[in-house]
């Protein structure tokens, strides 16, 4: 099946394990924050919201990592989780997941599919 691409950044503005790039979507009328980071050298995105309680992860604007580089964390409640994945790794997250979206990198740009998502909240 054919999506409709969305262009959301450069290639050079998402740097392997460092800072991610945020913007928005919309899902039933609600506008909701989305970010891309790089891991393992591809783009991922995910909806930004806690698994635990609805909040965005991010400490400030774009730092999604902790300290180590390894691993996405929630600012106000410490879960983690796996970049590559979405995955809770450990928190209060009881073993829930981020909400993925699909991104493909082609042409230097960065770019989100018009794919219905997996599960929402």
């Amino acid at each position: 099946m054919a999506y409709a691409k969305r262009l959301i950044c450069d290639s050079d503005q998402v740097l392997e394990q460092g800072k991610g790039f945020r913007f928005e979507i919309e899902v039933d009328g609600e506008v909701l924050s989305a970010f891309i980071i790089r891991y393992e050298g591809r783009p991922r995105g995910y909806v930004n919201r806690c698994a635990h309680v609805p909040v965005e992860l991010d400490w400030q604007e774009g730092d999604f990592f902790d300290s180590s580089g390894q691993y996405l964390i929630c600012s106000t409640h410490g879960a983690i989780y796996a970049p590559e994945s979405g995955y809770c790794l450990g928190g209060p997250c009881g073993g829930k997941r981020l909400v993925p979206l699909k991104v493909v990198e082609e042409d230097n740009h960065i770019m989100l599919l018009d794919a219905p998502l997996i599960e929402l909240f």
